[in-house]
């Protein structure tokens, strides 16, 4: 039996790896988990799993979830802040750390729990984007095993294993006969929308993906495509491809979820629905293979299969994120903390959709003369707070047109 540790319980990576848990009684066993502020939540998870060890990032609400869970005769050990969720990710025998939290607050747990010597399920893209200089030598020096378990990193992944059992994969490092990767994309809310509606963009339109149920943060992502400009950065760092080599996709029926190209140019694919179960679970038991009872995958259900080249005057995000991938350094830290800060201020509603490129683009070019080459933890957690600061005064300055009603 596997023990886990659970970043981000109450998120959807969090929930579906429970989901997975539950499952597989006899296969993975929670040991600890936090959470940002979820009570609710949190105190049907606790009794459901019976982890040791709690964390919430919120911890003005710990007296409201020890009041929720008081009736239970085996009570967890229950931490706040930052301090508690770092714990968490460290804590006792589990064997791996699910990383669900989203952002660059999930880089510090991630961090703690490599050096502590425990395997990472990587769900947090920000973990490699924003700390790669200084995350993939400690996966090295402490010689852990990193899974990928978001989609399309994890069907690269599943896609190497075509290559041969004397090909090993090392993270970092380019396997042997590996030529290209496709990363695939949804293409987000506006998939279908003329670059000129895009003025008339509201939070509402912009949170309704047409495939997946994500969160509202990676939803917007998604619809800018700076997700899959991030996943770029990502699939550098994991796999060791230059830019050059890391294409993207747009594929609005989610069936595949991502292709490598190899040396004799033979294309290697996964296919799957749109489920965030299935790359959890390979990535919580690989190497081996779990048998489920989930709807299996359909091609004439599915239909047609049909690709088309990214619109770069639609998705400016996606030119931003090769831009910052190639200059390296803090750079990549600095676009990731610009991204989150201006998306959160869209869903505020204190920007508009458009502003989101337009102040990240100022914000990396206002970075450029300050780039750290080869950036400490320090230096790229100074890069993302500054990052976050500029689009705050940015987006101050910022001449907003009404949105139009359509």
């Amino acid at each position: 039996m596997k023990a886990i540790n659970l970043l981000g319980s109450t998120g959807s990576i969090g929930t579906q790896t429970l989901d997975i848990v539950q499952q597989y009684p006899e296969q993975f066993r929670l040991v600890a988990m936090a959470a940002g502020r979820n009570v609710d939540l949190v105190a049907q998870q606790i009794r459901q799993f019976q982890p040791e060890l709690v964390a919430l990032a919120d911890e003005s609400r710990i007296p409201d979830l020890k009041a929720a869970i008081a009736d239970l005769p085996q009570q967890p050990q229950i931490l706040g802040g930052q301090e508690g969720v770092v714990e968490v990710a460290r804590y006792g025998d589990a064997e791996v750390v699910v990383t669900g939290i989203v952002g660059c607050a999930g880089l510090l747990p991630t961090i703690a729990a490599i050096e502590a010597g425990k395997d990472i399920a990587l769900a947090n893209k920000e973990t490699l984007i924003a700390g790669g200089p200084v995350v993939l030598p400690l996966i090295q020096k402490h010689g852990i095993k990193l899974t990928p378990a978001d989609s399309e990193h994890s069907a690269i992944f599943q896609c190497l294993q075509g290559l041969g059992k004397e090909r090993t994969f090392v993270v970092g490092q380019p396997m042997d006969g590996l030529r290209r990767i496709l990363l695939t994309a949804s293409g987000g809310a506006f998939r279908d929308w003329p670059v000129e509606k895009l003025a008339t963009v509201r939070v509402e339109d912009a949170i309704k993906h047409p495939n997946w149920t994500m969160g509202r943060k990676i939803t917007v992502d998604s619809a800018t495509l700076m997700n899959k400009g991030l996943e770029v950065i990502e699939a550098h760092y994991l796999f060791g491809l230059d830019y050059d080599h890391i294409d993207i996709v747009i594929h609005p029926q989610s069936i595949i979820h991502s292709l490598i190209e190899v040396a004799d140019t033979s294309m290697l694919a996964q296919l799957g629905w749109p489920d965030m179960r299935l790359p959890l679970l390979y990535a919580l038991s690989w190497p081996e293979r779990l048998a489920t009872n989930w709807e299996p995958l359909d091609l004439v259900k599915a239909g047609d299969l049909t690709f088309r080249e990214p619109d770069h005057a639609k998705y400016p995000c996606m030119g931003l994120a090769y831009g910052a991938g190639r200059a390296g350094g803090s750079m990549p830290a600095v676009l990731n903390a610009a991204n989150e800060q201006a998306v959160a201020l869209f869903l505020e509603e204190k920007i508009g959709f458009l502003d989101i490129p337009k102040v990240i683009e100022q914000t990396c070019d206002r970075h450029r003369n300050d780039n750290q080459p080869n950036p400490s933890l320090e230096d790229i957690l100074t890069a993302d707070q500054w990052a976050r600061q500029a689009v705050s005064r940015l987006s101050e300055t910022l001449d907003r047109a009404p949105v139009l009603m359509t």
